[in-house]
C-alpha cells in the first residue's frame, strides 16, 4: 500500500464519496447486496482532492505508459478526470459513449483520434469492469491502440479482475478496496470486528449473505 493509495483512501472518505456500512448494506442496481458505495463524481466538487486525483493518475499513466498519445474518458464519469489529466500530460483528450449516437454522424467517440493512436482509458470507479472494457473496446473499433485503463478506485472483484485477464487488458488504479478498509481502519471508520465482513464481500459479493 502507497501512501498515495493511502491518503486517495481517506480522502473518499472524508468527502463521503464512499461509504461503508458492513451491517446495513446497500442494493446495487444488479441486485447485489454490498457493504460499500462508491460514488467518485462527488471528488469533482472538492478541487484539492480532484488535483490530487489528477496528479495521481498523471504520474502513473506516464510511468506505466510513456508512449501514450491520447487520454479519453468514459462517459460521464470519466470525463472530467480525463480532461485534467490530458491537461496535466498535455495530451489530447476525447471521450468515448457508452453507445454510438443514433443522430448526425453516430458517433461513439466524441473528439478527434487518430488510427494506430496509443490510448489510455480512464474510469472513476472499477466493479465488474464490463462498462470501461466495452469503451476500450469501441476506441479499438475506431483504430485506437488502448494500452491499458486507469481508475481511481477498483473494488477488486474477481469478476472484474477475471474480465481484465480474458480481455488482455491491463489496469492500474490510485487505490482499491483493500487499502480503502486499512484507510477506514486506522481513521476508526470502522470497528476491528467489520474487517473480516468487509474482506468476506469481496471474495464472493454475489454469494455474501447467504454464508
Amino acid at each position: 500500500m502507497t501512501e498515495l493509495a493511502k491518503t486517495i483512501a481517506k480522502d473518499l472518505l472524508e468527502i463521503e464519496a464512499v461509504f461503508l456500512s458492513p451491517n446495513e448494506p446497500f442494493t446495487w442496481a444488479s441486485g447485489i447486496k454490498s457493504p460499500i458505495y462508491c460514488d467518485n463524481r462527488i471528488t469533482m466538487s472538492y478541487p484539492v482532492v480532484r488535483k490530487e486525483i489528477a496528479k495521481g493518475l498523471a504520474e502513473k499513466i506516464r510511468a506505466t505508459y510513456p508512449d501514450v498519445q491520447v487520454i479519453a474518458g468514459t462517459a460521464t464519469a470519466g470525463i472530467p478526470h480525463a480532461a485534467w489529466v490530458a491537461d496535466i500530460l498535455d495530451l489530447p483528450m476525447v471521450y468515448i459513449r457508452s453507445k454510438a449516437k443514433e443522430h448526425g454522424k453516430g458517433n461513439q467517440i466524441e473528439g478527434r483520434i487518430f488510427k494506430g493512436q496509443k490510448m489510455v482509458v480512464i474510469e472513476d470507479l472499477i466493479s465488474t469492469g464490463g462498462s470501461v472494457l466495452e469503451a476500450a473496446e469501441a476506441a479499438k473499433r475506431e483504430g485506437a491502440d488502448v494500452l491499458g485503463v486507469a481508475a481511481i478506485f477498483t473494488y477488486e472483484l474477481p469478476k472484474g479482475k477475471q474480465k481484465f485477464e480474458e480481455q488482455n487488458m491491463d489496469l492500474i488504479t490510485l487505490t482499491n478496496y483493500s487499502t480503502l478498509i486499512d484507510a477506514a481502519l486506522e481513521s476508526n471508520y470502522i470497528e476491528e470486528k467489520d474487517v473480516v465482513l468487509l474482506k468476506d464481500w469481496k471474495k464472493d459479493p454475489e454469494n455474501w449473505l447467504n454464508k
